[in-house]
């Protein structure tokens, strides 16, 4: 007898990102994103204005996400949603509207944890890509996070590292905004990056216990050295941008990777998986593959639309979730800051 499928909606709003997804079993059928260019003028994203444009952007997203899909509403099993952790206010719109819409479709109601979902962005029926093989590692970098979790199951994850301060990502974004340029910084320094000489500065790389991550030392570092580098030449950006962009990728790929080298060995997993917003960075991308090649990994990178936030990773948590029966109920809040592990 032929198992019925599965469809879920999710919905994703953590950030600055609206998002909705449809899925059937493992498949994704649509994947809708707006974004919100406002935040550009403020140098980052400014979270009134961030929830205010998710309620003008959910119902149009949903909408598009579900007609491209080519599924009716009666056909939806569940509706998932990111309950945290993230920016509160933006959480609470797709929460809310979650809520309403399985109400009213009478369908139940899942949960996720936006982390958990960058991790297990990695089991969408995806063609023929392999699929990273329990237990295995995931280096999960963005601009809020970075983690190095161990995935024993789809829904039972440690983490084995984490940044005792900034994230990579917005040490990405930190450093861009001091070489001039507008927010998002981070693909820009990849950009300009590619035509420059990494080896040409150095910067600090901060020794940290265990397995964490630091790098408030690194952007402390790059900031004194642009001072520096300033008095004796005004213009010694502008003459040295690519080389700047080169070295300062570089330094924070390096860091990334010694540390998740030191965890494959200690707990001898050879699969190892990247996730996360940053994880889109070329050089990272570049890097944990001739690393995997060097080390005898099985190395597996999203593809570049799994990387940032977006409803699909939610999706196919939600699934994995659907399948064990782990619903919530209409008493569920969103949660700004949310354990990784309940």
């Amino acid at each position: 007898m032929r198992q019925k499928e599965t469809i879920i909606l999710a919905i994703e709003s953590s950030c600055d990102d609206t998002s909705a997804a449809i899925l059937k079993n493992n498949s994704i059928l649509s994947n809708f994103i707006a974004g919100q260019e406002i935040h550009r003028q403020y140098g980052g994203v400014v979270p009134e204005l961030a929830s205010r444009a998710h309620l003008q952007n959910i119902v149009p997203v949903v909408n598009e996400a579900i007609k491209k899909a080519g599924v009716k509403k009666s056909e939806i099993d569940a509706i998932a949603f990111t309950k945290g952790p993230g920016l509160l206010g933006s959480l609470v719109v797709g929460t809310s509207f979650a809520k309403s819409l399985a109400l009213a479709l009478d369908v139940p109601l899942i949960d996720v944890n936006h982390m958990y979902g960058h991790v297990l962005a990695h089991f969408i029926d995806d063609g023929d890509k392999t699929k990273p093989s329990l237990p295995f590692l995931c280096l999960t970098v963005s601009g809020g996070h970075t983690q190095i979790v161990l995935v024993k199951e789809h829904l039972d994850m440690e983490i084995i590292g984490t940044t005792i301060d900034d994230a990579a990502g917005e040490a990405f974004d930190k450093a861009a905004k001091m070489l001039g340029f507008p927010y998002p910084g981070g693909p820009l320094i990849d950009k300009h990056a590619k035509e420059g000489d990494p080896n040409r500065f150095e910067f600090a790389k901060p020794k940290v216990a265990g397995y964490n991550f630091s790098f408030s030392g690194l952007k402390t570092s790059i900031l004194y050295f642009i001072q520096n580098q300033e008095k004796i030449n005004p213009n010694f950006v502008k003459d040295n941008l690519n080389d700047l962009c080169a070295s300062i990728q570089k330094t924070i790929v390096e860091i990334l990777l010694s540390q998740l080298a030191l965890v494959a060995k200690e707990y001898d997993i050879r699969d190892i998986a990247i996730a996360g917003g940053v994880s889109a960075n070329s050089e990272l991308r570049l890097k944990i593959q001739e690393l995997g090649i060097k080390k005898g990994w099985n190395t597996f990178i999203p593809r570049f639309e799994y990387c940032t936030d977006n409803a699909a990773m939610i999706a196919i948590t939600a699934k994995f979730m659907y399948d064990k029966q782990q619903f919530t109920n209409q008493s569920v809040t969103a949660q700004a800051r949310m354990p990784f592990k309940a």
